[in-house]
């Protein structure tokens, strides 16, 4: 059979699925007016490793270009700082206390001799009494597709999704490159598995009819670290830039950013792309030592900056004016409401964490007042104990919570009761720690931070290890 003839099968058989599961329209019905959404969820890309965020390194022209459409965030964060507990926040609209998603399988991380504390256990497996994103879009007329990583339970079908590619418990590939060993996915015309989840998803998109909701959230660029061979020669003799110098990863963040244009350039051709709401982030900070975000400290696992604030933006034609960049906080949480917002759907009888970013996004307001919390009642070791820029060389978090406020930020450590304080504006490295010589500002951001633990019934770690060594 030839690539032509393989492809056209792939699509029947896609389309095929659509009708069955009642994605494409009868004649006749009436197919809501409202926007198409698109979700862009990358895995481990720091709040630097693009060029619109500044990387003078790594190639992104066609995520650079969107960002000239709309509206990025330069204080953008994510509600955790590594994978499953960020998507958590993200899909459910809430803090981590609310769904006790923490980390990725054990809470125990690092030997037992280094931890005082014996951690909150873990939910590895998001429940399904939470409403999530897809399921409310899919009620409301969406066709909903995950296309790659999911990590939160082993199918997103039982979550909303009407198409799952690729998607599972699976926190990376174990390659990519055939066979993906632990990926499930069918074989298409492309081998490397960041092309081959676009190529699946724009076979989504050449069939649906409007509206539709694409979750897309390849694995890259999680480890392994293996280059696209055909991008190498970009990266092999150039300079480095504020620790950026790692050619096998500039090469998937390049073939990364060439998957989206391909997407980007399918919704043009099927003329919907003025009428599709484009979000663009990260489930969390780059992983320090592959990838650096310098000024920010620190990388994924961390709540320093490094491991929390990600690239964020927001395209709507028509909608979000462009060329515009905001340096008001927002977190992955406030996905959620502005989702259900653009979708014409009734937000008010869910309790969500996250706030409606619309009218900051179309200009009716210019300011968000209120705090950002991040709870961690675990451990998560270090990667490299000779070469990390965390509290403790040993471990990448200690159990701790974190609150933002304005430009203040502090970090609470159960184990020691420690104390950071910083002020961003003036040290958004996180370098000078202000607690003892701001005692009220101290106190003032220790009582939001006690008031949030009672509000959301967070678990705070208190029993001793008996293993633990002094």
């Amino acid at each position: 059979m030839t690539k032509k003839k393989q492809i056209n099968s792939r699509i029947v058989k896609v389309a095929c699925l659509f009708m069955l599961v009642g994605f494409a329209c009868s004649p006749g019905e009436t197919v809501r007016n409202v926007p198409n959404i698109v979700l862009i969820n990358i895995d481990d890309m720091g709040w630097k490793d693009v060029g619109f965020m500044g990387s003078e390194y790594y190639e992104t022209p066609n995520l650079d270009a969107l960002a000239e459409q709309g509206m990025v965030f330069t204080n953008g964060y994510a509600a955790a700082a590594n994978c499953a507990p960020s998507r958590a926040c993200l899909m459910t609209g809430k803090w981590t206390p609310r769904h006790g998603v923490y980390t990725v399988n054990s809470s125990e991380r690092g030997a037992s001799k280094h931890r005082k504390l014996i951690p909150i256990k873990n939910t590895r497996t998001l429940a399904d009494s939470f409403i999530i994103i897809p399921e409310i879009l899919q009620q409301n007329g969406y066709a909903t597709c995950h296309a790659g990583k999911w990590h939160l339970s082993k199918n997103p079908l039982n979550y909303g999704f009407q198409l799952n590619i690729g998607g599972s418990h699976a926190g990376h590939p174990r390659s990519y490159y055939p066979p993906y060993k632990n990926v499930e996915i069918e074989d298409g015309s492309s081998e490397y598995l960041t092309d081959l989840v676009m190529e699946k998803a724009v076979e989504f998109l050449d069939t649906v009819r409007q509206p539709f909701f694409l979750n897309y959230s390849p694995y890259a660029v999680h480890t392994p670290i293996q280059p696209v061979d055909s991008l190498i020669h970009n990266y092999q003799n150039k300079p480095s830039f504020q620790g950026q110098q790692n050619p096998d990863y500039a090469t998937m963040v390049e073939n990364l950013d060439r998957n989206i244009g391909w997407l980007l350039s399918t919704l043009k051709e099927k003329e919907v792309f003025d009428n599709t709401f484009i979000i663009f982030t990260s489930d969390n900070g780059g992983l320090y030592g592959v990838t650096m975000q310098k000024p920010l400290r620190a990388g994924k696992g961390s709540y320093y900056e490094g491991g929390i604030r990600e690239p964020f933006l927001f395209v709507w034609k028509g909608e979000v004016d462009p060329n515009l960049k905001s340096d008001i906080p927002i977190t992955n949480m406030d996905i959620f409401p502005t989702l259900l917002n653009v979708a014409g759907v009734d937000g008010s009888k869910y309790e969500l964490d996250g706030t409606n970013l619309l009218p900051l996004l179309q200009g009716k307001t210019q300011q968000l007042d209120r705090k950002q919390f991040w709870h961690f009642p675990i451990y998560l070791q270090a990667y490299n104990v000779h070469k990390n820029e965390t509290r403790d060389s040993l471990f990448r978090t200690r159990p701790g919570s974190v609150v933002r406020y304005g430009d203040w930020k502090l970090h609470y450590y159960f184990e020691d009761d420690g104390i950071e304080l910083y002020n961003l504006a003036n040290d958004i490295g996180e370098r000078n720690n202000l607690a003892n010589e701001n005692p009220e500002k101290t106190e003032e951001m220790l009582t939001y931070l006690e008031q949030w633990w009672k509000e959301t019934n967070a678990p705070i770690p208190q029993d001793l290890n008996p293993d633990y060594e002094e």
